[in-house]
């Protein structure tokens, strides 16, 4: 059986039809026996009986084979009122079949099958009833004829309309399920740039000061020994930053704010100490800028990144660090002393400084300057 236009399709009975059916096939036969219609019709009898069960079980099948129900209800009508049955009960079936094909069917076709079939039984009623058909029991055939067809309409756009909303309610929960699934992505990815740049830093500067300690260990014991304890606090401050991170994963856990694990411009201090203390030259130079929280943690990942760089890449030259604010804008530039730079291989650093710089409004240049190699990120100050 095709499946019914804006419909659905069954391929047997359910449990509210075998209910029905059986209801109106008992409800039919006791109102027969007990309000039987007296002359000029005939009187209820077992093959009398057995038509109105007929029809009445018939309606098993309503939302199976909606249009057969329909005519066979209606022939089954007709062979009442030739038999000299009252129409009382037997019209029953009838009209809940048409508001089945009406509830069922979106086309009009089919719809105008059912509505000439239940027409076809009204006409053999009249032509065939044995009493007098009155203008009030026209007027109820109408209105039962109304009824039956405007109810299974409405039945039909009640039902399409509530399989709408359950589309669109699935289809939003996917989408909140799409949206949630690229947050993950983009918070495991800001997660690894943050990983990156700071155990990166930490790491390369821990292994500078390593190295420098092993060279001069056997000569200068006591700068050996202070590059141990330098190599001791930067894998602290590793440690430590780890810590912030994950915290920043699950801040509630422990009660820690996300804004406090956040780095800062004043944390730019600390950083330079570490350089410092892994024998390169630094000179910082850090003007009053406004910044929001985000741009803040922006510009000492920026920063970190480039000096980290510049430590693995240059094993001398001294580093430089301005940022001033001018306008509306701040502005960063690290410098990297020497001669020589080739032109920057894009990496997981240079994409991660973009990416930071882009998020905040901001742009960023790397590459050969005069006199070194430079890092310039231009970005916008704190909205009022």
């Amino acid at each position: 059986m095709r499946t019914p236009p804006g419909g659905f399709r069954r391929t047997r009975p359910t449990r509210a039809d075998r209910w029905l059916a059986g209801a109106l096939a008992v409800g039919s036969v006791v109102a027969s026996v007990l309000a039987a219609a007296g002359p000029p019709y005939r009187e209820p009898d077992l093959p009398g009986l057995a038509l109105i069960t007929v029809a009445a079980l018939t309606l098993l099948w309503r939302q199976v084979f909606p249009l057969p129900v329909v005519g066979v209800v209606s022939a089954l009508l007709v062979v009442n009122e030739a038999a000299g049955y009252a129409v009382t009960v037997v019209q029953w079936p009838a009209w809940i079949a048409l508001f089945t094909c009406f509830s069922v069917y979106r086309d009009w076709p089919r719809r105008l099958v059912a509505a000439v079939a239940a027409g076809l039984a009204v006409v053999g009623y009249l032509v065939l009833d044995r009493g007098q058909v009155s203008l009030l029991e026209l007027s109820g055939i109408t209105m039962c004829f109304l009824i039956a067809t405007i109810g299974g309409d409405a039945a039909l756009s009640r039902r399409a309309y509530a399989a709408a909303a359950e589309a669109r309610a699935v289809s939003e929960a996917r989408e909140r399920v799409a949206l949630a699934e690229q947050v993950l992505l983009q918070e495991r990815a800001r997660l690894a740039g943050e990983l990156h740049d700071a155990l990166g830093h930490a790491v390369n500067v821990m292994v500078m000061q390593a190295g420098v300690g092993r060279r001069v260990f056997a000569e200068n014991p006591a700068f050996g020994h202070e590059a141990l304890g330098h190599i001791e606090t930067l894998g602290r401050g590793a440690l430590d930053e780890l810590d912030r991170l994950l915290r920043v994963l699950d801040p509630v856990r422990d009660g820690t704010d996300r804004a406090d694990a956040d780095p800062t411009t004043a944390d730019l201090a600390q950083l330079a100490g570490w350089v410092r203390a892994a024998g390169r030259e630094l000179d910082l130079d850090i003007g009053e800028v406004d910044l929001p929280a985000s741009g803040a943690r922006a510009v000492y990942r920026i920063t970190q990144e480039a000096v980290t760089n510049a430590l693995r890449h240059t094993a001398e030259g001294r580093i430089r660090i301005d940022l001033t604010q001018t306008g509306d804008r701040v502005l960063l530039e690290v410098t990297n002393e020497g001669d020589g730079f080739p032109e920057p291989v894009p990496g997981r650093g240079l994409v991660n400084m973009r990416e930071r710089a882009r998020l905040e409004g901001g742009d960023l240049e790397v590459g050969p300057v005069a006199g070194g190699f430079g890092v310039r990120a231009v970005l916008p100050v704190a909205r009022s």
